[in-house]
C-alpha cells in the first residue's frame, strides 16, 4: 500500500500579512496627516482650539478669576476645569494638535520644496504643435527673416525663462509665485516652531515696587509676587539688573477712566551694577524698558496706606503695606498691615500675643454711604480707611507662608488672634486701643505693578511674520505664464517670415491677455518693448 503526502497549505499572499498591512497604513497615515488639506484643517482646528482661552478667564494669567468662574457656574464649571479649559495653552489637546499641525506642514513642505527646486532646474516645456489651442494665440507674417525674428524674441524676452529649439522658443515667467506660496508656508512653520521654544525658554513675572524709592533686582524667581517660567527655565539664571521707581502719575477723565500712567525710574544692567551707576528711564504704559534681554511693562498702580502704631512706652512704628484693589473702576482697596514685633519684650509666647494687624478697605475719594465705607473715584483726593484691629497671633512664625494681603483666617478662627477695635479713620486721625497703643493714619503711598517679560525668540518670530506677509503677497500677486514664439519661411514667391505666438497663463487670473497681446504685437510689428 503506498501513502501520498498531502499536499501544502497555500501560502498567505503577501499583501495579507501583518507587517505589510502593518506598513500600508503607517503609509496612508502619513500621507492623508502630511497632505495640504491636512494641514488646513489642523490650522483652522488650532484656531478654534484657542478661542477658550479668549474668551475663559485663564489660570495662568488670573487665577483668583478663574476661581470665582469655577465656583459661579458650578458642575459646567469643574468640567472645562478638568478638560483643561483654564490652561488652554499648556492643555494635551492644544498641545496636539499644536504638534500634529507642525508635523503635517514639514510633510507637506518637504516634497514641495524638491519640486520646486526639479522645476527651478528644468527647462520651459517645449513649443506645442498646435499653437493655435491655446487660449491667446496670435499669427502675422512679417518681412524679416526667420533668424531676425528669433532674435528680436529673444531679446524681448530677456526676463524670461527661455529655451530654443529648431524654430521655436519657449518663454516662461513668475516662478515668484510657487516661491512667495513656499516663503509663506515656511513662514508659518518657522512661527510654530519658535512659538513653542519661547514657551519653552521664556519666563513672565509681576512684582509690586513703592513708588517712593522702591527696588527690585531681578535676582532670582522670589523675589517676584507672580512667575511663569518656560520648560527650560528653573529661576537660577536670569538676566541681572535692577530698577529703582521714583515716582507714579496718573491721569483720569472727568468720569475716573485711567487716560495716562507714566512713572520715573531708574535701572542698572551690566557694567552699571559694578559702578552703581542708575540710569533714568520714563515709563510708561505699551512703552517698556529693554535691558539686558528683558522687558519691563508698567501695568498698573495701587495705593499704600501708612500706619504708624505708638506702644505704651513711646516707642512708634511705621509702615506702608501694599493694599490691593477690589474695584478697578474706584480703586476701591483691601489689605492687611502687620506689625509682628512689639518693642520690649522678649519672651516669644508673650510677643505672639501682642502682635498687631490692621485690616479693612482704604479709599482714595472716600465718602460713607450706609455706614459703609466706599470710594467714588481713583484719584486720591480724600483719602480715608475703614479698619479693624486685629491683636494676638498672626502665625508669620508659624513657617507657613501667607498672603501679604489679610490674615490667617485659620488664626481668627481658633480665637488666637481676636478683633480689639473697629474705625473710620481721616488722615491724621488716630484711635486709642485698651492698654494705652495709638494707631494713627498718616497718608496714603503709590505703588506700581511692572510685568518682567523674556522671550528669546521673538526677533526669530517677528522675522517669520514678515516672511508670511511678503510670501503671502508674492503668492497673490505674481502670475505664472509662459510665451511661445515659432517661425517658419512663408510659401510663395514674395518670401517673408510667418510668426505664431502662442500664450499660456498656469493661474487663472486677469491681466495676462494685455501683456500677451503687448508682447506679441512687439514681436509681429518688429517694435522693441519691456
Amino acid at each position: 500500500m503506498t501513502t501520498t503526502e498531502a499536499p501544502p497549505e497555500p501560502k498567505q499572499p503577501y499583501r495579507n500579512s501583518p507587517v505589510k498591512r502593518a506598513l500600508a497604513f503607517v503609509r496612508n497615515t502619513w500621507r492623508g496627516l502630511t497632505s495640504m488639506r491636512t494641514a488646513l484643517v489642523l490650522l483652522f482646528l488650532l484656531a478654534l482650539a484657542a478661542l477658550p482661552g479668549a474668551l475663559l478667564p485663564q489660570r495662568k494669567l488670573n487665577a483668583p478669576k478663574t476661581d470665582d468662574y469655577i465656583a459661579a457656574h458650578g458642575w459646567w464649571g469643574e468640567l472645562l476645569d478638568k478638560l483643561q479649559f483654564f490652561a488652554v495653552y499648556s492643555s494635551v489637546w492644544f498641545s496636539a494638535i499644536y504638534l500634529l499641525l507642525m508635523v503635517s506642514l514639514v510633510g507637506c513642505l518637504a516634497p514641495r520644496s524638491i519640486d520646486y527646486i526639479r522645476s527651478m532646474r528644468a527647462k520651459p516645456v517645449l513649443t506645442p504643435r498646435n499653437l493655435s489651442r491655446m487660449p491667446h494665440y496670435r499669427r502675422a507674417v512679417v518681412a524679416s527673416s526667420p533668424e531676425e525674428v528669433l532674435k528680436a524674441a529673444n531679446a524681448r524676452l530677456s526676463g524670461w525663462r527661455r529655451a530654443e529649439q529648431d524654430n521655436s522658443i519657449s518663454a516662461e515667467r513668475g516662478y515668484l509665485r510657487e516661491t512667495g506660496n513656499l516663503v509663506f508656508h515656511f513662514g508659518m512653520l518657522g512661527l510654530i516652531v519658535f512659538f513653542a521654544l519661547g514657551a519653552m525658554f521664556s519666563y513672565e513675572g509681576q512684582v509690586i515696587v513703592q513708588a517712593n524709592g522702591g527696588q527690585f533686582c531681578n535676582g532670582g524667581i522670589y523675589n517676584y509676587d507672580s512667575f511663569d517660567a518656560g520648560l527650560q527655565i528653573d529661576g537660577t539664571e536670569l538676566n541681572p539688573w535692577c530698577v529703582k521707581v521714583d515716582d507714579f502719575k496718573a491721569q483720569y477723565t472727568d468720569i475716573g477712566q485711567p487716560e495716562h500712567y507714566e512713572s520715573s525710574i531708574e535701572y542698572q544692567s551690566g557694567e552699571d551694577l559694578q559702578t552703581g551707576t542708575w540710569r533714568p528711564y520714563h515709563l510708561e504704559v505699551n512703552s517698556p524698558l529693554r535691558t539686558a534681554g528683558d522687558r519691563i511693562y508698567l501695568l498698573g498702580h495701587g495705593y499704600a496706606p501708612k500706619f504708624t502704631v505708638t506702644y505704651p512706652d513711646g516707642t512708634s512704628r511705621s509702615l506702608a503695606t501694599q493694599w490691593r484693589p477690589v474695584d478697578q473702576a474706584t480703586l476701591l482697596s483691601e489689605g492687611a498691615t502687620k506689625f509682628p514685633d512689639p518693642p520690649g519684650i522678649t519672651d516669644e509666647t508673650i510677643r505672639r500675643t501682642k502682635q498687631l494687624a490692621i485690616t479693612g478697605l482704604f479709599a482714595p475719594t472716600s465718602f460713607v454711604h450706609g455706614n459703609v465705607l466706599t470710594s467714588s473715584g481713583p484719584q486720591l483726593t480724600k483719602p480715608g480707611v475703614a479698619i479693624d484691629v486685629l491683636r494676638g497671633d498672626i502665625g508669620t512664625d508659624s513657617g507657613r507662608g501667607q498672603s501679604i494681603f489679610e490674615v490667617d483666617q485659620s488664626q481668627v478662627d481658633k480665637g488666637a488672634l481676636k478683633k480689639v477695635a473697629r474705625e473710620n479713620l481721616d488722615v491724621g486721625q488716630d484711635l486709642t486701643l485698651d492698654g494705652g497703643t495709638k494707631i494713627r493714619f498718616d497718608g496714603v503711598q503709590q505703588w506700581v505693578s511692572l510685568q518682567i517679560s523674556h522671550d528669546p525668540t521673538q526677533v526669530f518670530v517677528l522675522g517669520f511674520a514678515i516672511a508670511m506677509f511678503v510670501g503671502l503677497a508674492g503668492s497673490l500677486l505674481v502670475k505664472r505664464r509662459r510665451v511661445w514664439v515659432r517661425v517658419t519661411p512663408a510659401d510663395g514667391d514674395a518670401g517673408g517670415t510667418v510668426v505664431e505666438v502662442g500664450g499660456l497663463a498656469r493661474t487663472d487670473q486677469a491681466g495676462y491677455g494685455e501683456e500677451f497681446g503687448r508682447i506679441a504685437e512687439q514681436l509681429v510689428s518688429g517694435k522693441k518693448g519691456t
